[in-house]
């Protein structure tokens, strides 16, 4: 049914007229987003059956118990889906396409909604409300100190799409203040992890509007970030707007985490997403007021303190997949060292792969731009070779039983499970780094070898 599957989702982005052969150039690249996206996100269920059943009796029983709208998709009676935006943008971010191939797209959805006006009605994509202030007011003090959290909507750490405050009173008591920043730029790769994309941030204030109002409001005060991420997405944010950067008291509170809790070096890490788990923390991951508050949070466990009621106003946020968690754009960059929740049945050698062990590779990768932009490495067409037990499901709530390590050419050896539906390396903080050390660029292949049970070496294959 894949050519249904296509027929359904020839909407938005994805859509072409094949007989309209004034738009073939930007036709054929929507539907090669479609068919990426149909590998992506589509899915059938099938079972082996003996030749002694009567398959089509068997058939027509199932559709007779079968719900209505299910009937009218297998009888191909439905009309075409709205374009799943977020699931489109993932595939995008995935592809790594350019600015040409997002213009092209951009005006095959224009081009889809004006075929459509008048003949059936077609959901438009409203950005979210601004105020007419175009800037929330910020809370007013007296408050201990603040923690601050950023996303951006591209690699360019300068790239602030949204920008979260939590400020704590001297009661311990939180307050959240948000807001999303137009970052004007036509790029965005991370719409899939935090939600926001160029429609969110329409009638959204410049970053240089916003930091009018943070340089008065966090002048004097301590600023937690948790990791160096946020103060240098503020400093990239500066130069690309011409301003110069604050000179706030910045502190980072995965120090903090560090000395509280040093049971976590080496298991689980002291980001946001290992801390949520351990302490107990209710947030939303990859929502900079969320992410804000939990640092937050973080800072008054470590002192002690009983985190005091929160004056939170209503956020503005999207819905988006619960299961991105696994894709930090910034994990813990100190601890490369990532163990998932689960412990191993047994222990897996740490240390450095031995000279006199003789490897067996397993199968090799080609490195893609989306590999590099996004700190992923595809393991599709030899994930089998893996053992079965260290392959959990796609969020961290579903991890495997066992994990793997991988000697990768750095200082520490990391220890990780592997994502069934992704099929790559759950924890990827230290793939950037990998790429960083061997220089790797699109194109350049990865081979793996297996050095010994649950264990793994990455080397760069150099074509000569």
């Amino acid at each position: 049914m894949s050519h249904y599957f296509s027929q359904m989702y020839n909407v938005g982005r994805m859509w072409r007229d094949r007989k309209d052969p004034m738009t073939k150039a930007d036709g054929d690249l929507a539907k090669a987003l479609r068919n990426e996206f149909v590998l992506d996100h589509c899915r059938a269920v099938w079972l082996p059956l003996p030749e002694t059943v009567d398959i089509a009796q068997l058939e027509a029983e199932v559709i007779q118990r079968a719900p209505d709208h299910v009937k009218a998709w297998n009888r191909r009676g439905m009309k075409a889906y709205d374009e799943p935006v977020d699931k489109v943008d993932s595939t995008l971010c995935r592809l790594g396409w350019g600015a040409r191939e997002f213009a092209a797209i951009e005006r095959q959805r224009l081009r889809f909604l004006a075929a459509m006006a008048g003949t059936v009605t077609v959901p438009v994509l409203k950005p979210v409300s601004i105020s007419p202030a175009r800037v929330a007011s910020f809370p007013k003090g007296p408050f201990r100190f603040f923690a601050l959290d950023v996303e951006t909507a591209n690699n360019d750490r300068g790239s602030i799409c949204q920008i979260g405050v939590a400020c704590v009173r001297p009661d311990n008591s939180i307050e959240t203040w948000t807001t999303f920043v137009d970052p004007k730029v036509d790029h965005w790769v991370f719409t899939y992890l935090h939600g926001t994309s160029v429609r969110t941030v329409r009638g959204a204030p410049a970053f240089a509007e916003v930091l009018h109002i943070l340089e008065d409001s966090l002048a004097g005060g301590t600023v937690y970030q948790h990791s160096g991420f946020d103060r240098s997405a503020i400093a990239a944010a500066c130069g690309n707007s011409g301003l110069p950067v604050p000179q706030w008291n910045w502190r980072d509170s995965v120090h903090v985490a560090r000395a509280a809790w040093p049971e976590l070096r080496g298991n689980g890490g002291h980001g946001l997403a290992s801390l949520k788990q351990h302490l107990g923390l209710v947030f939303e991951h990859h929502h900079a007021g969320e992410d804000a508050r939990a640092a937050a949070e973080v800072v008054l466990r470590a002192e002690g303190m009983q985190v005091g009621p929160m004056q939170v106003p209503a956020p503005i946020r999207r819905n988006r997949p619960v299961d991105d968690e696994d894709f930090a754009v910034i994990e813990d960059e100190v601890d490369v060292i990532a163990v998932g929740s689960k412990p191993a049945a047994t222990p897996i050698p740490s240390g450095p792969i031995p000279q006199s062990v003789v490897p067996r590779r397993i199968g090799t990768t080609e490195i893609t731009q989306g590999n590099i932009d996004n700190n992923h490495i595809y393991l599709r067409s030899f994930f089998d070779r893996f053992p079965a037990d260290a392959v959990g499901g796609s969020n961290r709530s579903s991890t495997a039983l066992r994990e793997v390590s991988v000697d990768w050419g750095g200082s520490e050896v990391v220890t990780t499970d592997l994502d069934g539906a992704k099929r790559f390396f759950r924890k990827r903080g230290w793939i950037r780094e990998f790429f960083a050390l061997h220089r790797v660029t699109a194109g350049d292949v990865v081979a793996v070898e297996e050095v010994g049970p649950y264990q793994y070496r990455l080397t760069v294959v150099r074509l000569t």
